[in-house]
């Protein structure tokens, strides 16, 4: 993923215009990797992901005709550190345990702003800072988009932003400066939340991930005595009601908007989406024709353990419990780039250019 992630910056030509050097440009991204947890969804794994999709929407809606390389690296690098150092708690537990994120910043988008801080923090050390031969005003440019785009991925402001975008469809310009941020802002926010536009095997097991990890939270937040979300209580969640509604009413309409100024993508983006509602609805009835056979089969179970009390078998656990895949993604358009058997031969690849 490495190896990937590097050839994107030079694909896009980011690491020839910005006089990117090579070698930081590793040690920035093996830097960045160290600093995502081991959680089960919010994982470097994601990260790659979305600047992956990110790449692949550059190019399918042929962006890098139109937006300038500092864009591009913003862009890029914004999806490679939207999610820096993620505890694995959403921003509604930070606000409602009081964590020292939400204090730290006044309960508004404390995870995201904390992922602004930690990317930064990274580019601050000279050995990574990969934008450190770019012109002062561009890096400022590069800074103040990258903290935007990031921002942006704050589900709490997925109405303002959508609202934003969708009022300049009709008269999209991609020469007037509104209109492109509103675009970089969409651009994130569809590469954030776009595993459902993956092939089943590929989108199926993260699902799992996802829902891991919010029960996780919402095992927790019981402990805590905090609220819990419906769609976080494992006790009350399935697969197909989670995603049913948030491929309905966010995903899809999220693409369509989108396509409404890129069409060409509709096909590429939509299709899966509504391809992908149809199989969740599927497995619902599924899931509900073996919930009522499971209760059908309980009740008879309790009946039967009246008639013989001496019948106490210890029953199945029948909690869910998703498991985390380790999935290989290949970026589109990856041809020339380079493979390393494992993380130590990327060091060593680093150590040996120094």
């Amino acid at each position: 993923m490495l190896s990937l992630l590097e050839h994107m910056y030079h694909e896009l030509d980011i690491v020839r215009d910005l006089n990117i050097n090579p070698i930081t440009l590793r040690r920035w991204l093996l830097c960045v990797q160290e600093n995502y947890r081991n959680n089960p969804f919010h994982n470097f794994r994601h990260c790659f992901c979305v600047t992956q999709m990110m790449y692949g929407m550059i190019y399918a809606c042929q962006l890098e005709k139109h937006l300038t390389k500092a864009e591009l690296a913003t862009l890029l690098t914004s999806a490679v550190c939207h999610d820096l150092d993620h505890p694995g708690y959403n921003n509604s537990y930070q606000i409602n345990a009081k964590t020292e994120l939400a204090i730290r910043y006044n309960d508004i988008s404390p995870l995201e702003n904390h992922h602004c801080a930690v990317c930064f923090k990274i580019l601050n050390k000279p050995e990574c800072n990969v934008f450190a031969n770019t012109p002062e005003s561009t890096y400022r440019e590069i800074r103040k988009g990258i903290i935007s785009l990031i921002l942006a991925t704050d589900m709490a402001k997925h109405s303002d932003i959508t609202e934003q975008f969708r009022n300049t469809v009709n008269n999209f310009d991609i020469n007037n400066d509104k209109h492109r941020t509103c675009l970089k802002m969409i651009l994130i926010k569809c590469c954030d939340i776009s595993n459902e536009v993956r092939p089943m095997e590929i989108s199926d097991p993260w699902v799992d991930c996802l829902l891991e990890e919010f029960f996780q939270q919402g095992d927790r937040e019981k402990s805590e005595g905090l609220p819990v979300a419906p769609f976080m209580d494992r006790e009350k969640v399935t697969k197909s009601s989670t995603q049913i509604g948030f491929i309905k009413y966010v995903l899809i309409p999220l693409f369509e908007l989108f396509s409404e100024v890129f069409p060409n993508v509709r096909e590429l983006l939509v299709i899966p989406l509504m391809e992908a509602l149809q199989r969740y609805e599927k497995l619902k009835q599924i899931e509900e024709v073996d919930a009522n056979k499971s209760n059908h089969e309980k009740s008879e179970e309790e009946s039967s353990e009246k008639l013989s009390p001496e019948n106490d078998k210890e029953k199945p656990n029948d909690s869910r419990r998703a498991s985390c895949y380790c999935l290989q993604f290949y970026g589109t358009n990856l041809r020339k780039a380079r493979q390393f058997n494992d993380l130590n031969d990327y060091r060593r690849e680093i150590q040996g250019s120094q």
